[in-house]
């Protein structure tokens, strides 16, 4: 006999299946995380991959490792998977980078997602913002959506975060556990600005350290490198900051990624951080 859980999970896979009916043949906004895969393989789902379209928004902002991730999974699903570049470097609001950032951002992606899914006779687009997301109230991306008419399928039937996970689970979906990977710039703090050296910084210096870390045995969950001006701020997953903290090459690969003139320190991750630093 099903539990709770079973009739519940059996219950949001309905309500998203009917809202992606609702909405009809889209595009999605798909960045290869845990929520944009759900949205996707629910579309597709619902709608078949033939009137579906998954679009990754392609920039400086993206992590080197996220793109080919993304396009495995969007392949292994049958969609046609296009791959824009956008150009949020180009907008003075998100390079100056004040805590409206995330505006100016998706203003950018999602300008280009929607004109990209018109040529393609789409007219509806849709992200993968959860319930949780609406709740944070550092998310000023979710405003440019709600100013382009762009669909929140997750949002509008209720799923938070758990909810995501255990359906995508359910799906066999790859990024059911995939922790969350926000774009580069969200490691630069606030009022420092948003240049195309800092991000590829930043991402060299996740890479270097999480490959590191591989070699050594480690399984690393959750991982950023934070960039503060004046120092440089390596999190980790609390259980294992002893053990960075004492590995002789770290040091070497944060130099090696363009942080050697700046000093950093090792702490315990803490999702959102620069958010609630001043």
């Amino acid at each position: 006999m099903a539990d709770d859980t079973d009739d519940t999970d059996d219950t949001a896979e309905r309500r998203l299946l009917d809202r992606m009916r609702a909405i009809g043949p889209l595009a999605v906004a798909y960045s290869g995380g845990a929520d944009s895969a759900l949205v996707l393989a629910a579309a597709i789902r619902a709608l078949g991959p033939q009137r579906v379209l998954a679009v990754t928004a392609v920039s400086e902002s993206l992590a080197a490792e996220e793109l080919p991730r993304a396009q495995r999974l969007a392949e292994s699903l049958g969609v046609v998977h296009l791959t824009p570049r956008t150009e949020e470097l180009a907008r003075p609001g998100y390079r100056a980078n004040g805590r409206d950032r995330c505006y100016f951002c998706k203003s950018e992606v999602l300008d280009t997602i929607t004109a990209l899914a018109r040529e393609r006779g789409h007219d509806q687009v849709a992200t993968g913002t959860n319930a949780d997301d609406a709740r944070d109230p550092h998310r000023p991306g979710i405003r440019a959506g709600r100013e382009r008419g762009i669909h929140t399928p997750l949002l509008d039937t209720g799923l938070d975060k758990a909810a995501v996970r255990r359906l995508s689970r359910a799906w066999e979906l790859p990024t059911w556990d995939k922790p969350a990977t926000p774009c580069l710039a969200s490691r630069i703090r606030y009022g420092i600005e948003v240049t195309p050296h800092r991000l590829a910084r930043v991402d060299r210096a996740e890479t270097a350290v999480r490959a590191l870390l591989a070699d050594a045995g480690l399984t690393v969950t959750d991982l950023r490198v934070r960039d503060l001006g004046d120092t440089v701020r390596l999190e980790i997953d609390p259980r294992l900051v002893d053990r960075v903290a004492a590995h002789p090459e770290i040091p070497v690969a944060l130099a090696a990624a363009g942080y050697g003139d700046l000093p950093h320190h090792i702490e315990p991750f803490r999702s959102g951080r620069l958010n609630v630093e001043p």
